[in-house]
């Protein structure tokens, strides 16, 4: 950053064109519009961890790495799968949380801000948050816990495929914005 505009970069933990959790991410954005420099990572390419195909990275693998590690920050809005993480948001963790060369300590996670947003049913998506924050802390990720915005979604939202935040959802997400942005010394 060096005293230019913060690079925030958006992990949505669901591929779905449609996925709520982009919705609520796209809302982020609308938050730090003018104060962070913001875009999606596409990691759909990525394959499934192995490590007998971890030196060298594959070319995904590598190119995701790079983006995360050009970031100032990044912010994960995520489903919540069976009361855990996605596989897929996973999957990706665990390549970002690997050693960068062999035998080495340097990952593309190690020391990054992280902040965590889940949009899930009735359990507004507290255990894959409750996941998410020992995976992240696990990859020595700085987890940006102070405010933590979760989302129940209802039945409408599940059948039209349109977010619908509360007064409170909004507020709580404006918050976890202003956290993350002072946390990158951009307030």
């Amino acid at each position: 950053m060096e005293g230019g505009t913060p690079h925030v970069l958006f992990v949505c933990g669901s591929l779905r064109a449609r996925s709520l959790n982009r919705q609520a991410g796209e809302r982020a954005r609308e938050l730090l519009a003018g104060r962070a420099e913001t875009r999606w990572l596409d990691y759909a390419d990525v394959p499934y961890m192995n490590q007998d195909a971890e030196f060298p990275a594959p070319d995904a693998v590598r190119r995701v790495r790079d983006e995360v590690m050009a970031a100032d920050a990044v912010w994960v809005f995520s489903p919540e799968y069976n009361h855990g993480i996605p596989g897929v948001l996973k999957n990706l963790i665990d390549w970002l949380s690997r050693p960068l060369e062999p035998g080495g300590a340097e990952t593309a996670l190690r020391g990054r801000p992280v902040a965590v947003t889940c949009a899930a049913g009735g359990s507004r998506g507290r255990y894959c948050a409750a996941d998410l924050a020992e995976v992240l802390a696990t990859a020595r990720a700085e987890l940006v816990d102070t405010a933590r915005a979760l989302v129940a979604l209802d039945r409408r939202a599940y059948t039209t495929d349109e977010l619908a935040l509360t007064p409170a959802e909004q507020a709580a997400l404006a918050a976890q914005a202003d956290v993350l942005m002072t946390r990158l010394g951009s307030a």
